[in-house]
């Protein structure tokens, strides 16, 4: 079943796995829509972009977010 709108409870653990990685809440942006796939990149300005994946379990996708974000931060 696919994921509509990314809830504040979603919203907050993603923050939690974000300032565990050091990240300044200032420079993550988690749009409310979802999309398949779901994604993570850099923005011109140099925000931290979180697009949560509609179609994955939000558990799973969560779980491989540190991952992503770490990949995103190197290149």
């Amino acid at each position: 079943m696919s994921l509509h709108a990314v809830s504040f409870q979603q919203i907050s653990r993603i923050l939690d796995l974000t300032d565990a990685l050091g990240i300044n809440r200032e420079w993550v942006e988690i749009p409310l829509s979802p999309e398949s796939p779901g994604i993570v990149r850099k923005l011109p300005n140099g925000k931290l972009e979180i697009i949560v994946d509609a179609d994955q379990p939000f558990d799973a996708w969560l779980g491989t977010l540190d991952q992503q974000i770490r990949r995103v931060q190197a290149s």
